[in-house]
């Protein structure tokens, strides 16, 4: 068996989609991250299929993975391990396709059969954030995720910590001690705001505090942790193993939030996640994208004792144009029920596409490329 083809599908409404054929007709689906520039991650793609793989047995994963990792002398970055990243997940639904067995099987087996899912409501601006939280409550979701704040200057005044604590309490008020908030400060709120933040809604006992500061400035995390009760979420801007060593070894992380469609693929995240066991240390994995990324997801969660709870797109407002599941052949393979979702037990990664559904995406409009201002004119962070 060897890599006869592929094809690359940038669909809506946000989707990078890379198929993989093989010479006994087995065809692997992988998917990357492509915010910042679709045909740059598209063009990374093809240049490591068409200079490494294409040719070659699809089974011999960590050589793929190394080869195309070390190939060059500029390595990591958020264009290579996405492009590394779809091409691995691909060659993971390709073995277990191969071999008649999903992925799980083949990393170790299953540690749970199902994992609770989390939904977004908002919070960036005030908006309704409340009524979002019962929305999500209706349809089962039993932990919610809302941004903390909008932009900030890097000392604010009094009242916007005092507008980001009532968004946190009219939804804790809303949704009850029994459920659970995740509060997400999107790296836009900086180090001399943050612990101010993190005392202010310390009360609504939140599930974690995600990406306090930048990871540029990740030294400032002992800090924030020493204002609040709650863990300390991030990593989803990270992207191997050795920048993510950094994090540990500072010790101020709970949780962290590496993308299996940014951060190298499966086989890079299954390594970040053992190293974090090792520190005691949660993991989460980002996951606001399409049902290949999810799928990834939770063959890697199936098989990861520290697996905390899986983030999903499923009514994210920056789905227009496709839902989590309208690509899918089988949607019953993504389904959910009482805030969890069952992991797929087919071959490879368990689900198959409908292409006869793909939707092109307007690649020329790229929801990243939007630009945040204080009143004075200076960029902020979003």
């Amino acid at each position: 068996m060897h890599i006869t083809d592929y094809a690359v599908y940038a669909v809506e409404p946000r989707w990078v989609f890379l198929k993989l054929t093989t010479s006994d007709g087995h065809v692997g689906w992988g998917e990357a991250v492509g915010l910042g520039g679709y045909d740059t991650v598209t063009e990374a793609m093809e240049k490591l299929l068409d200079s490494y793989l294409v040719g070659e047995n699809p089974a011999r994963i960590e050589d793929h993975w190394s080869t195309m990792y070390r190939g060059g002398f500029y390595r990591g970055g958020p264009v290579l391990m996405a492009a590394i990243a779809g091409i691995d997940q691909a060659l993971w639904d390709l073995k277990g396709k191969a071999l008649g067995a999903p992925v799980h099987d083949l990393l170790g087996g299953r540690a749970r059969d199902r994992i609770r899912v989390y939904a977004w409501i908002g919070g960036d601006r005030p908006g309704e954030v409340a009524e979002a939280a019962r929305e999500r409550v209706e349809d089962g979701f039993t932990a919610l995720k809302m941004n903390a704040t909008s932009e900030l200057r890097r000392i604010d005044a009094a009242a916007e910590v005092e507008a980001a604590r009532d968004r946190v309490a009219a939804v804790r008020d809303e949704i009850g001690p029994e459920r659970d908030i995740a509060l997400d400060f999107h790296g836009r709120v900086a180090k001399p705001m943050a612990p101010r933040l993190a005392a202010a809604v310390d009360e609504y006992d939140p599930l974690w505090l995600e990406e306090p500061v930048l990871p540029e400035h990740e030294e400032a995390l002992p800090s924030v942790a020493a204002k609040t009760t709650a863990p300390i979420a991030t990593g989803e801007r990270l992207f191997s193993r050795w920048e993510f060593k950094r994090l540990f070894e500072q010790g101020a992380v709970d949780v962290i939030q590496p993308d299996l469609s940014h951060a190298g693929g499966i086989t890079e995240v299954k390594k970040i996640a053992s190293m974090a066991e090792a520190y005691d240390v949660a993991l989460a994995p980002h996951c606001p994208l399409g049902p290949i990324a999810l799928a990834a997801c939770l063959q890697l969660d199936a098989c990861t004792p520290n697996a905390l709870i899986q983030e999903q797109s499923l009514h994210i407002h920056y789905n227009e144009g496709a839902e989590l599941r309208d690509y899918l052949a089988d949607p019953s393979a993504l389904a959910y029920e009482d805030g969890y979702v069952e992991i797929p037990d087919g071959p490879g990664l368990g689900i198959e596409l409908d292409e006869d559904a793909f939707r092109p995406l307007d690649t020329t409009n790229d929801p990243d490329a939007s630009v945040w201002r204080h009143p004075d004119g200076s960029v902020a962070e979003w």
